[in-house]
């Protein structure tokens, strides 16, 4: 997958490719990076011909100090 130039247009915000034994386990991994930053969530998985596991990407922004509480909605935790 190409990474577009608008998420990397500022110092701050990343892109993380997460690769993991199966599905369930690398989309939990991404959601749980939303848990703290500001984030896209995990993207459809996808398989790469030759490599091991799978892999999601998400999106972040680490311009604002991580979540307190890892919750991104206060007050449910």
């Amino acid at each position: 997958m190409k990474i577009s130039e608008e998420h990397l247009s500022e110092p701050g915000l990343v892109v993380i490719d997460i690769t993991a034994a199966d599905e369930a386990t690398a989309t939990e991994a991404a959601a749980a990076l939303g848990g703290l930053w500001l984030s896209s969530g995990p993207s459809s998985p996808w398989h790469t011909p030759g490599q091991t596991g799978v892999t999601v990407r998400a999106y972040a922004d680490l311009r604002r100090p991580p979540l307190a509480s890892g919750n991104i909605y206060p007050g449910t935790c």
